[in-house]
């Protein structure tokens, strides 16, 4: 690992060990962070360095962003989550400009984060696809727990259009889904 890389993702963690919500006893952005690495490093181990670092700083300081503060609804919570790719950008990118990488680079990171060329750029898609399999693996039951079948139906089918093809094979291999929600990875 580059000392600069190791330094953009240090950097990365001492901003999310600051955030208030916890979860399993963690800084819940620390933890999320952690778990994109390592769901990235799992499922594309040959990640350049600028989507390592845009994987680990996907929730970057999210909690600074209060969903509250944007209207309720879809067109609310669609406003929130593109303010939040923006800042998380914002901060991977400064991060990296300080801790050595040109401006190229930093783009790039900014790119996938900002979710620019989705289904159009392997790196931007590729993160998506972490995204997803993060989802899955740590997020998804909790979140089953709480909501309807339906809602819970059409969280999935969203899932699974955000995702490569090759995102969505893997799933049906890797995880053991109900029919009616595995049929949505079958597209």
């Amino acid at each position: 690992m580059s000392a600069r890389k190791q330094s953009v993702l240090d950097s990365i963690d001492a901003a999310n060990i600051q955030d208030p919500n916890l979860e399993d006893g963690q800084p819940a952005a620390l933890l999320y962070g952690q778990r994109m690495s390592a769901e990235l490093n799992r499922l594309v181990p040959d990640a350049s360095e600028p989507l390592q670092i845009a994987a680990r700083g996907q929730h970057v300081e999210r909690w600074k962003l209060a969903r509250t503060e944007y209207p309720e609804g879809r067109a609310g919570y669609l406003a929130w989550r593109k303010a939040q790719g923006v800042h998380h950008a914002e901060i991977v990118m400064t991060l990296m400009e300080q801790g050595g990488y040109g401006a190229d680079e930093a783009e790039a990171a900014g790119r996938m984060l900002r979710k620019q060329g989705i289904k159009r750029d392997a790196e931007v898609q590729s993160l998506e696809d972490v995204i997803c399999f993060v989802f899955l693996k740590w997020y998804f039951a909790p979140f089953a727990a709480k909501h309807s079948a339906a809602k819970i139906q059409s969280i999935v089918e969203k899932t699974a259009r955000k995702m490569s093809a090759d995102g969505r094979a893997r799933v049906l291999t890797e995880f053991d889904l109900p029919h009616d929600l595995a049929a949505a990875f079958q597209a």
